[in-house]
């Protein structure tokens, strides 16, 4: 009977997790190949830029350049300190036999024995932990720029703006590598409640995400320009 009860959760939740999955990797093929067509790719775009000009007169642009810093990493850490704090959180579910583990509600669709309770907390705690890792990662990198960026003078070409670019933006893929794990594992939260849900929320999610990772810039007999920007 609990082995019937599991039908949804075999079929819905993975395919949540496809739809996310197959909608990033069309996601990333977008943006090697038409980066000016999406926000992340434009804002690669723009970073390969900001680099060297800040670099070139950082005199003056040294507070620019350290306020900007400041906020990429406020904005890591502050996701990296919601992740740790929720596998805290859910490490102190599993480890206890507290009353929270049992389903919340008995008509639930899905299956809800101990064995499926514990599979989706550990699921959860695992997800959190990636992230948790990403975005970890991504901090360290940019205090590295933050560093680097001021080297006005070095007697050796190793800090040169192209570096210092590829740094930046390893930082920035992990950064967002972090969040996109992090927004992930958030329909799986739902699936406490149910695996419809989790499907539910992938669903939108996506849709969302769509709405807001591509841009209209290459509309309107504009395809031509924008391919010519694209393989600059």
């Amino acid at each position: 009977m609990e082995w019937r009860k599991c039908y949804l959760d075999m079929v819905l939740v993975p395919s949540g997790l496809l739809i996310n999955i197959a909608y990033h990797a069309w996601l990333w093929y977008r943006v090697r190949t038409h980066p000016l067509t999406t926000l992340i790719g434009t804002y690669a775009k723009a970073q390969r830029f900001w680099v060297p000009a800040m670099m070139k007169d950082i005199d003056k642009r040294s507070i620019l350049a350290v306020q900007t810093l400041r906020n990429m990493i406020m904005g890591s850490t502050l996701m990296a300190t919601t992740s740790i704090l929720l596998c805290a959180g859910l490490a102190a579910i599993i480890s206890s036999t507290y009353s929270v583990k049992k389903p919340l509600i008995d008509t639930v669709y899905g299956a809800q024995g101990e064995f499926m309770l514990s599979l989706k907390y550990v699921t959860l705690l695992i997800i959190f932990l990636l992230s948790f890792f990403s975005l970890s990662l991504s901090i360290t990198f940019l205090n590295k720029v933050n560093i680097l960026v001021s080297v006005v003078e070095d007697p050796m070409p190793v800090t040169t703006p192209q570096y210092v670019s590829d740094v930046l933006e390893k930082g920035y893929v992990l950064s967002i590598v972090g969040n996109r794990i992090f927004y992930a594992a958030l329909p799986l939260l739902l699936w406490i409640f149910g695996p419809v849900l989790v499907f539910l929320c992938s669903v939108t999610m996506v849709a969302v995400l769509y709405n807001l990772d591509f841009l209209d810039q290459c509309g309107n007999g504009k395809v031509f320009q924008c391919r010519n920007l694209d393989s600059a």
